[in-house]
């Protein structure tokens, strides 16, 4: 079998139910994700995918290097913020560290990431630094989706590592670079890897309609004070039509067969999210805020129409494309992800392994091993079976002390594996306030 392509789709801040296949309501104008849902149907979904994190830039270090993201310092940050990365050399993914992109692009596959970085700043840190190609796109958290500029107004959109200015909506800029990307490795007849990171439906709550939105913030991009769930569906859905577009590219050129996409989300959703039925969201260690579509279509590999309950996380992700691609992890850099290969083949069941997360803001800690979660959100405990009890309202702590405790002690060993958390660390502040360029 040729090695695939690959195309790595992230979105920014989406809600677990926010898609149809996914159990999300239709908008007004109709389905909000009829793209996204044809992947599923026409492959796998996962409704035990998890991100590596709540929070964007640390799911962002876990996908780029394969391993948990406490590792390096820069994924400390919750998120990192353009005010203290600016010029650090300390917050961003070392270029001496292996990625994804680099282990392919060593064994011959054209990369590139269109979207957003957000995993440090020039001259420090930056996407052609860690194995890609090209890049195009914003290179910190949130941008204006039309002057495509952060917060006070700085212009943050990027060809390589010159400054970009480009008149258009972000989602759809995005989208056809994409496509651009895809029918020049066609034209190369060379595989390729494309990262694909939207930024929606991140805030500033902009469809394609609101350009004059846009210009009434004065560069204000959090704007608390607008957005509606009306028109952040709509956001999805330019989402999805510009997957549309990578598709018919793909089909174009007849390589839709032997392309594996991948659709995922960075953690899950914001204020005007679905979530259903997981409680919390962005920040949280609850399942709404790391529980995530997961999709995987690949015609040549993967049987339509399957639905996985097998847990993962993000950077098992990045250990099946890798492991796809006929590579394998640099051997002083091991992967923690597993990769699912087997599994997209139908040749593997399920299977069971501990997952574990911290997050500086809130204290807060989780395991889940099999149907079981632990978690601890400042000094308070918890124990769920989520296979009886998803929306975590029944807490079994006191029921299962044993059990609690055996669970506390097994987060507790492997956080001893791993860095501690530096004082000077950043931590979004609020739901709202999360994302601080």
């Amino acid at each position: 079998m040729p090695r695939p392509n690959i195309v790595f789709i992230v979105a920014d801040d989406l809600g677990y139910a926010d898609l149809g296949c996914y159990g999300g309501r239709p908008a007004s104008f109709g389905a909000v994700s009829p793209v996204i849902d044809g992947l599923a149907r026409g492959g796998i979904r996962f409704t035990q995918g998890y991100a590596n994190s709540p929070v964007c830039s640390p799911t962002r270090f876990a996908l780029a290097t394969g391993r948990y993201q406490y590792r390096l310092r820069g994924a400390a940050d919750e998120p990192i913020s353009a005010k203290l990365g600016r010029g650090s050399a300390v917050l961003g993914l070392p270029p001496s560290h292996p990625t994804v992109p680099s282990l392919l692009k060593q064994a011959g596959y054209r990369t590139a990431l269109v979207g957003k970085w957000h995993l440090g700043f020039p001259p420090h840190f930056g996407p052609l630094r860690s194995g890609y190609d090209e890049f195009f796109g914003p290179i910190s958290g949130g941008v204006d989706y039309f002057s495509h500029g952060t917060t006070g107004g700085a212009h943050d959109l990027w060809d390589g590592e010159v400054e970009c200015f480009e008149d258009g909506y972000l989602t759809d800029l995005l989208s056809r670079r994409a496509v651009d990307f895809i029918d020049r490795s066609a034209r190369a007849r060379q595989p390729f890897f494309l990262s694909l990171h939207y930024t929606a439906p991140h805030w500033p709550w902009e469809t394609r309609e609101d350009r004059h939105v846009s210009a009434s913030t004065g560069g204000n991009i959090y704007h608390l004070d607008g957005g509606n769930v009306e028109t952040y569906r709509r956001m999805i859905h330019h989402m999805d039509e510009g997957i549309g577009w990578v598709m018919e590219a793909l089909r174009r050129q007849g390589l839709d067969r032997d392309t594996l996409v991948v659709f995922t989300s960075d953690n899950g959703g914001e204020r005007f999210s679905d979530n259903w039925p997981l409680v919390g969201g962005k920040m949280d260690l609850t399942e709404g805020g790391i529980r995530v579509p997961w999709v995987a279509h690949w015609p040549a590999v993967i049987q339509p129409g399957r639905v996985s309950p097998q847990a993962c996380l993000s950077m098992d992700w990045s250990a099946t494309v890798v492991h796809a691609a006929g590579c394998q992890a640099h051997p002083d850099y091991p992967f923690d992800g597993v990769s699912l290969l087997p599994h997209l083949r139908g040749e593997a069941q399920p299977f069971v392994r501990p997952m574990y997360w911290r997050m500086n803001h809130r204290s807060q800690r989780a395991l889940r091993h099999g149907p079981w979660k632990y978690l601890r959100i400042e000094e308070r405990e918890y124990l769920f079976n989520l296979e009886q009890d998803e929306r975590e309202r029944a807490n079994r702590a006191r029921a299962e002390p044993g059990r609690l405790a055996a669970m506390r002690a097994d987060w507790e060993a492997w956080s001893r594996q791993m860095p501690g958390i530096p004082p000077d660390a950043f931590v979004g502040i609020t739901h709202t306030l999360d994302d601080m360029p």
